[in-house]
C-alpha cells in the first residue's frame, strides 16, 4: 500500500457539534461534563404522562416550525455548530463528496394522539405530517439545509444508532464515495418511549432526580431518559490536512456485532461484547494496554452494568485493572438514538483535555462491577486511545476506537491505516 494511500485511509474528527440538559454548545457541555453536574429533573409536560411521575435531562428548545419535530431542531442546532466548528469544510468540499448520516427517530404521532383524545386540532401553519413523519427526516432537513449531496444514510438501531451512523460516514468516505460527512444523532424524549419503558420497568426513580441513576452502583435502578444531539465533521486526513483543518481525535477503528440473544435481554456471558471489544482494538492494533479510557454504555440498569463489565475484563485481561471506565448517563440521562454520539463528544473532548469523567451517584459500587468507574469526581488523565461502547436493545453492539491528535507527532509520516467492519 502506498502512503498516499495509507495517508487518505485515516480517518479523523474535526468539528464537533452538542446539546444536552446541561449545556447548548460543545464546550459548555463539557465543562459541565467535567464539573460533574447533573441535568436530570422531574419530567413534566408530557402528553398522557402526568406530571412527576417520570424524570428526564430535558432541553429548553422550540421546534423549528409549528408543530415541528424536537429532535430535528436539536439535530439542526448540533449540525450547525459542527460545521462551524470544522472551519469552514463547506467552502472547501465539493458537496456532491460531502455525505451526511445522521440516526432515525420516532416521527409525527400527533394525529394519533389527537384521534386518541390528546392535544388540540393542528393550528394552522403547523409543519405538514408527512414531512415529519418518516424516521429519516431529520437526516434529510439537516442535509438539505447545509446543501449536502454526497451518501446519505440513516440507521434506527435503538441506543447504538449514534455510533452506528459515525462508521456508516466513515465507511463511505474510506470506500471513495465522498471526502467528509455530517454524522450523530439526535433525541428528544416522546410519550410512546416514555410510556413503554415505563412499562418495561427500565426507569430509574428517586426524591432527589439527580441521584436517581446510578451506574455500577448496588443500588441502582434503572435509567433517567435524556434529551439532546452531538454531530461530527468526519474527513479524510489528507483532506483536512490540505484545508488546515483544527483536528479533534483520529478514529483508529469501529466494529459492529449482533448479540444472538433476547430483544431487550443482554447476555451475561459478554461473549459478543468481549470479542466487539477484541476486534475493535486488533483493527486499531492497540493492545489492551494501550486503552486508556472507556466510556462506558452504563445505564444504571441490573444486567448492563454487570455484563459490561464481564465483556471489558474478558477482552482486556489483567489490562482491566488499569482502565479508566465511566458513565456519564449519570449526569446527562440516556439519550437512546443519540446516546452514542454525545458520549463519543464526551470522549473526543475528555482525550483532547486529559480528564476522565466522573460516573456520579457511585456511592457503593456493586462488587460485579469491579473496575475503576470515577466514582462521583473526575480526574485529571493523560491518555492517547480511548474506546467507546454501545450495548443497544434489538442486539446492536457497537464500539469505536480513537486516538488523540498529536499535531507534532502524528502527521504524514505515520503509517496507521483505518479499518471498520
Amino acid at each position: 500500500m502506498s502512503a498516499v494511500r495509507e495517508l487518505d485511509d485515516r480517518i479523523v474528527i474535526s468539528g464537533i457539534g452538542m446539546i444536552t440538559a446541561v449545556g447548548d454548545n460543545r464546550e459548555d457541555v463539557w465543562e459541565a461534563v467535567r464539573r460533574g453536574e447533573s441535568g436530570i429533573d422531574v419530567l413534566n409536560g408530557v402528553p398522557t404522562i402526568p406530571d412527576g411521575l417520570l424524570l428526564g435531562a430535558t432541553v429548553d428548545i422550540e421546534p423549528e416550525t409549528p408543530g415541528g419535530l424536537k429532535v430535528t431542531a436539536l439535530c439542526q442546532h448540533a449540525a450547525a455548530e459542527a460545521l462551524y466548528d470544522a472551519n469552514d469544510v463547506l467552502a472547501h468540499t465539493d458537496p456532491e463528496r460531502f455525505g451526511c448520516a445522521i440516526s432515525g427517530h420516532i416521527g409525527d404521532l400527533q394525529w394519533l394522539a389527537e384521534q386518541a383524545g390528546y392535544g388540540d386540532q393542528r393550528p394552522s401553519g403547523r409543519t405538514p405530517w408527512q414531512e415529519q413523519w418518516l424516521p429519516n427526516s431529520t437526516c434529510a432537513k439537516v442535509a438539505v439545509r447545509h446543501g449536502l449531496l454526497g451518501p446519505r444514510m440513516c440507521h434506527s438501531t435503538a441506543c447504538a444508532s449514534g455510533l452506528i451512523d459515525i462508521l456508516a460516514a466513515i465507511r463511505s468516505i474510506r470506500d471513495g464515495q465522498c471526502d467528509a460527512a455530517l454524522a450523530g444523532s439526535g433525541e428528544a424524549i416522546h410519550p410512546l418511549f416514555a410510556a413503554g419503558f415505563h412499562k418495561m420497568r427500565v426507569l430509574a426513580y428517586d426524591s432527589d432526580p439527580k441521584a436517581a441513576c446510578r451506574p455500577f452502583d448496588s443500588e441502582r435502578q434503572g435509567f433517567v431518559m435524556g434529551e439532546g444531539a452531538a454531530m461530527f465533521v468526519v474527513e479524510r486526513l489528507s483532506h483536512a490536512l490540505r484545508r488546515g483543518a483544527k483536528i479533534y481525535a483520529e478514529v483508529l477503528s469501529g466494529k459492529v456485532l449482533a448479540d444472538a440473544h433476547h430483544v431487550t435481554g443482554l447476555d451475561t456471558d459478554s461473549t459478543t461484547l468481549a470479542r466487539l471489544i477484541g476486534d475493535t482494538l486488533g483493527r486499531a492494533q492497540l493492545a489492551p494496554d494501550n486503552v486508556g479510557y472507556i466510556n462506558a454504555h452504563g445505564t444504571g440498569t441490573e444486567q448492563n452494568d454487570v455484563m459490561e463489565t464481564r465483556g471489558i475484563r474478558r477482552a482486556l485481561g489483567a489490562a482491566a485493572d488499569r482502565v479508566c471506565v465511566s458513565s456519564t448517563k449519570s449526569m446527562l440521562g440516556h439519550l437512546v438514538n443519540a446516546a452514542g454520539s454525545v458520549e463519543l463528544a464526551v470522549t473526543a473532548l475528555a482525550m483532547r483535555d486529559g480528564f476522565v469523567p466522573a460516573t456520579l451517584n457511585l456511592t457503593s459500587p456493586d462488587p460485579e462491577c469491579d473496575l475503576d468507574c470515577i466514582p462521583l469526581v473526575g480526574r485529571p488523565h493523560q491518555f492517547e486511545h480511548a474506546l467507546k461502547i454501545s450495548v443497544a436493545f434489538g442486539g446492536h453492539l457497537a464500539a469505536v476506537a480513537l486516538r488523540r491528535w498529536d499535531e507534532a507527532g502524528q502527521q504524514v509520516g505515520d503509517s496507521s491505516v483505518y479499518r471498520v467492519a
